[in-house]
């Protein structure tokens, strides 16, 4: 005789409630837009490392998040994140920074044998779409310099550009556009 318990029926329940659960939900991708073929901006360093760039909390998580009129942060229906939000935004500033200037960049640890010629440090404070249609991230980077260029310094940064819709699709490419705008303006360090 079969003795059906508390656990196998909370099993039998819950199995199929978790299939119905992840077919909703989709996983984008922190990616920057193609990059034009143009002149690189010249820098005056051969190789920089970028350290991992250090993510808020509310950007660092899983969710795709959004701020409400009311500054509430809510996530945009079931999306999530692919990979790990720092990971994958210390990658994409490194291939823009190593695409759009002449110096070599790489992300943490440092690759080859010879040290790098710079360090830079990014710190993003905030990093969201609004409702009001704007993709912001502020922060503050700071370049060191490891053999005596560039002149090393910490400065502010506040990026903004526009989002044509709330929705995850659109709030990941204008991150996008919002970081390759940012690696502009951390090459301006390096110069």
């Amino acid at each position: 005789m079969t003795q059906v318990t508390w656990r196998s029926t909370l099993i039998a329940i819950a199995l199929p409630l978790a299939a119905c659960g992840t077919g909703e939900s989709a996983r984008y991708l922190i990616d920057s837009p193609p990059v034009t073929t143009g002149a690189e901006t010249r820098v005056s360093v051969r190789t920089v490392e970028l350290r991992d760039v250090s993510l808020p909390t509310h950007a660092s998580g899983t969710s795709i998040l959004v701020r409400e009129a009311d500054g509430g942060l809510r996530p945009i229906g079931n999306a999530e994140w692919a990979d790990d939000p720092e990971r994958a935004v210390t990658g994409t500033l490194a291939q823009l920074l190593d695409e759009r200037s002449t110096a070599t960049v790489a992300a943490e640890p440092w690759p080859l044998r010879d040290g790098p010629s710079a360090r830079l440090d990014v710190r993003i404070d905030k990093m969201l779409a609004n409702v009001s249609g704007v993709f912001e991230i502020t922060g503050q980077a700071a370049v060191s310099a490891v053999e005596g260029n560039p002149r090393e310094r910490v400065e502010r940064f506040r990026v903004a550009v526009p989002i044509t819709e709330i929705s995850a699709t659109a709030v990941t490419e204008a991150q996008g556009r919002a970081l390759a705008a940012l690696s502009d303006d951390l090459i301006g360090l390096l110069r």
